[in-house]
């Protein structure tokens, strides 16, 4: 029986530091109608690389040098563009990993959606727009009548992405490439989104690619996981097989990633806080408030974690703090000075002195500017160093955050979305802080990435004496990195306190919802959760 999409012997290259340099070297992959492949390795290691190949398709800078593949008995290295051009949207989509770097800002949601159905001529707008707003509907989107007439910046990161898993899905395709769509959602919306995605697959028959660098959300979806590093096919098997007996170390060492850090010493006293937040209210339109009576402090050396399910304010409170969002009602206090509230009347010594990274790596830095212009522009704009100091100062940046020398001469579009990230957190410490807001910036990385990422900043902390607001949706991150945790649900803190606090029984009712919807390397817990949670309701 033939393959729904073979592919043979695949050699791809990219090209940097002009010459090119092998990316995946001579992988064999095949995908049978119906049938879930989990991609899993490092950032680097080629995955989405790969999942491009499917469809035929390079990034900038990359070739196919060799291989075959095949799809529906289409060869697709040899296939004229207009017939790839069909093909993609309609029979083999894709779900990229930034979604606000994927959509147009100038366009509704809706509108987006209805292009591909409309421009391959499965459908009138009309009847596309309906169907968006059934998939919305499935995809357990807000208000999904509605949703789509928002732009994409009028949404939050989580539910952008679901919109895009939706558009993915408006042709109803063979094939569907998903890269990472979960890397942007809290816990219970990945939930959410999985049996979505689970339950949609199955529905319609659809084969699907699935990259990601967590094995227990892969999990739950896959049939078969392959594990690629450097470009390689480390170990392959059925999803089962593989987490119950997996042969290779490597692949032993991404099941076994995460360990939990003991709790620092006691809280300091209030005349160690770096940062307090008062009572503090915030709107985007029309005086709704998106966070409500905020309050919380931030201690010199420590770790604050703040989470919560998408659109709960985690993200609106980054930005009030920094300025770029002036609060309706209350203070930043930073060091014991009151904050001016918008960002364009602060001194450039306390823009210095706090930093924040940002979510997405392909939105937050310039695509046609070189890593040694990305880094070197805070050091010059902070400290006037000169060229030999910045040459210097920027080689020290990329070796702390495990990044060659040679990436100096970089774009941001010739890196993996891991190693964008680490560009990020690179420019943040070129300022030399004291406090960072870092706002989910392990969730593009791999497990074994994030982890040395979180004992930077630990180590940073301990030689520094750096502060850090931690916005992510990842409890095991929490667990890892934080002193104490904030927990918000619909703009509000729900819970605060001591790590070791928040998470020792009797929880709080949210809390315990967020815990349980943490994913277990169990291919049966996603089925197992969802069945528990019908019957209870």
């Amino acid at each position: 029986m033939n393959h729904l999409l073979s592919m043979k012997k695949i050699q791809i290259e990219g090209f940097s530091d002009e010459h090119w340099t092998p990316i995946v070297k001579g992988i064999d992959l095949t995908l049978d109608r119906g049938e879930v492949l989990g991609l899993i390795g490092e950032s680097g290691a080629g995955k989405s690389t790969l999942g491009l190949a499917a469809m035929g398709f390079n990034r900038q800078g990359c070739r196919i040098v060799s291989g075959s593949i095949v799809f529906d008995d289409i060869e697709l290295t040899k296939a004229p563009k207009k017939e790839l051009r069909d093909l993609r949207g309609s029979r083999i989509a894709y779900v990229a990993q930034s979604a606000a770097a994927s959509f147009n800002p100038a366009h509704r949601l809706i509108k987006q959606y209805a292009e591909t159905p409309v421009q391959h001529g499965l459908m009138n707008c009309s009847e596309a727009v309906e169907k968006g707003i059934d998939i919305y509907r499935r995809l357990l989107l807000p208000d999904p009548d509605k949703i789509g007439y928002r732009y994409p910046h009028q949404v939050s990161g989580g539910q952008l992405q679901r919109a895009m898993v939706a558009m993915a899905m408006s042709c109803q395709p063979d094939i569907i490439v998903f890269d990472e769509p979960t890397t942007a959602l809290d816990v219970t919306t990945q939930i959410e989104v999985l049996a979505a995605i689970k339950e949609i697959t199955r529905q319609f028959d659809t084969a699907a690619i699935y990259i990601t660098h967590d094995l227990a959300v892969v999990a739950q979806l896959a049939d078969r996981i392959m594990v690629l590093r450097y470009g390689e096919l480390v170990e392959e098997g059925n999803t089962r097989e593989l987490l119950a007996n997996p042969k290779e170390e490597y692949t032993q060492q991404l099941l076994s990633v995460r360990t939990l850090r003991e709790d620092k010493e006691q809280l300091t006293k209030d005349k160690d806080v770096i940062l307090e937040v008062k009572d503090v209210s915030a709107s985007y339109v029309n005086g709704i408030k998106v966070l409500e009576n905020i309050s919380l402090k931030i201690r010199r050396r420590k770790t604050v974690a703040v989470v919560g399910e998408s659109g709960s304010g985690k993200s609106t409170l980054a930005r009030v703090i920094t300025g770029l969002l002036p609060p309706l009602e209350g203070k930043i206090i930073f060091d014991g000075e009151e904050l001016p509230p918008a960002l364009k009347s602060r001194e450039r010594e306390s823009l210095r002195r706090l930093q924040m990274i940002y979510q997405m790596p392909d939105t937050a830095l310039n695509p046609k500017q070189k890593v040694r212009k990305i880094l070197g522009r805070p050091l010059s704009f902070y400290f006037g160093m000169s060229k030999k100091e910045r040459e210097n100062r920027i080689l020290e940046l990329l070796d702390v955050t495990e990044l060659p020398g040679n990436y100096i001469e970089r774009y941001p579009p010739e890196l993996s979305g891991g190693e964008k990230q680490r560009i990020c957190i690179a420019r943040a410490l070129a300022a030399n802080p004291d406090l960072i807001i870092c706002d989910e910036v392990t969730s593009a990385l791999d497990q074994l990435v994030a982890e040395g990422i979180l004992k930077l900043l630990q180590d940073l902390q301990n030689e520094l004496g750096v502060s850090y607001l931690f916005i992510t949706h990842d409890l095991a991150t929490v667990k890892a990195i934080s002193d104490e945790m904030i927990v918000m649900l619909e703009g509000r803190i729900v819970e605060q306190g001591r790590k070791k606090v928040v998470l020792s029984p009797p929880y709080h009712e949210y809390t315990e919802k967020l815990l349980s919807s943490v994913p277990e390397m169990d291919p049966d817990w996603l089925d197992h959760l969802l069945e528990e949670r019908a019957s209870a309701n």
